[in-house]
């Protein structure tokens, strides 16, 4: 049987708006609901929090509402948490220093000292209280990157121990587009092998054709050892779902990311989950092809190569999503949602692992 709450609603406690979930279930059991809790509007910028709701009870009830980022009156967001082997909740994160718009961060009118940065810090009492914030841009943000994001979503530690957070930037125009002001979306991912204390950039996939333009992105350890990524392709090519694989533990791509024609989707970020037993990868994401609605759990028994339909949540308007195991019988969905539009409220739904299967 499924069961929803409704975790972040807008226009409480403060916040206009809720948006960017990304959850985990803690070594305890606790799962932990972060998204943006956004002060003056739903817009992309301005003064934005990283807030977080936690459960001790599988997501059924919510504790208190706690801030565990922000950066005074400009934006922290982009929650990237992952709950590591040491029982460690490691939280990296974003913050803009620029006073500018996000607009004139795209344009790259602002230099890097002045656009996003990266950020870490963690939890070692289950997400109760938070060490104090590193900055790590330095260690995964190239020269002359301009628009850069973490996931949205969760994170991933590989059964070898490596960290893996899937990022994207903006790149340059080059040649003939020097002058204009085309938004070359490319995909990259950050790497840790001592769990969090320090960072390097894995994978680059920079393609300026505009074929597939990697957006947010998402990843998921397969059962072979294999990382898989799927992303929001930004670009008119087959589908607005691209995906690649990675044999190294996300330092190289197999091959470029390609369009995933089999997930019908608008563009809009989605989430993968690898389920170990029974063997299955879930993407959920909405399903409408031309709008942010019908959110849909897809799964896959051939690592992304093909996709059925497992779960529909309903036909409401729907967009950002993350997956989660709970326990050995439940799947967590955290996802946009409203009856009018898509990020009215930020619910919690508990499926039936065998719904999924």
């Amino acid at each position: 049987m499924t069961e929803t709450t409704v975790p972040f609603r807008a226009g409480q406690e403060g916040y206009a708006s809720f948006r960017i979930p990304a959850v985990v279930v803690s070594g305890a059991g606790t799962v932990l609901a972060f998204c943006e809790g956004r002060i003056e509007s739903a817009a992309d910028h301005g003064h934005i929090d990283i807030v977080l709701r936690r459960s001790t009870d599988g997501g059924r009830t919510w504790g208190p509402l706690a801030v565990v980022a922000d950066n005074n009156y400009h934006l922290a967001g982009n929650p990237a948490p992952v709950v590591l082997d040491t029982g460690r909740i490691l939280l990296v994160y974003l913050r803009n220093h620029a006073t500018a718009t996000e607009a004139a961060i795209l344009r790259g009118e602002v230099s890097d000292a002045d656009g996003r940065r990266i950020w870490v810090r963690h939890s070692d009492d289950d997400g109760v209280t938070w060490s104090s914030s590193k900055e790590i841009t330095a260690q995964v943000k190239r020269p002359g990157w301009r628009w850069y994001a973490t996931t949205p979503g969760h994170a991933i530690q590989l059964s070898t121990g490596r960290v893996v957070v899937p990022a994207n930037h903006t790149v340059p125009p080059t040649g003939d587009d020097i002058g204009t002001e085309p938004r070359y979306n490319s995909g990259h991912c950050l790497l840790s092998d001592d769990r969090g204390a320090t960072w390097r950039i894995g994978y680059v996939d920079e393609n300026t054709d505009g074929y597939v333009n990697v957006n947010e992105t998402t990843a998921a350890e397969l059962p072979d050892g294999r990382v898989y990524f799927n992303t929001r392709n930004d670009s008119p090519s087959p589908g607005n779902r691209a995906d690649a694989h990675s044999t190294d533990g996300g330092t190289t791509l197999v091959k470029p990311f390609r369009p995933q024609a089999g997930l019908s989707a608008p563009i809009c970020e989605g989430s993968v989950l690898q389920l170990r037993d029974p063997d299955v990868l879930l993407f959920s994401g909405p399903a409408d092809p031309a709008a942010r609605a019908l959110m849909t759990i897809r799964a896959s028994t051939d690592g992304g190569l093909t996709w059925r339909p497992a779960h529909t949540v309903d036909g409401l308007p729907a967009a950002y999503s993350d997956l989660v195991r709970i326990d050995d019988a439940t799947v967590g969905l955290l996802y946009e949602t409203g009856d009018f539009g898509p990020y009215e409220t930020i619910a919690f739904r508990r499926v039936p692992v065998t719904d999924l299967t």
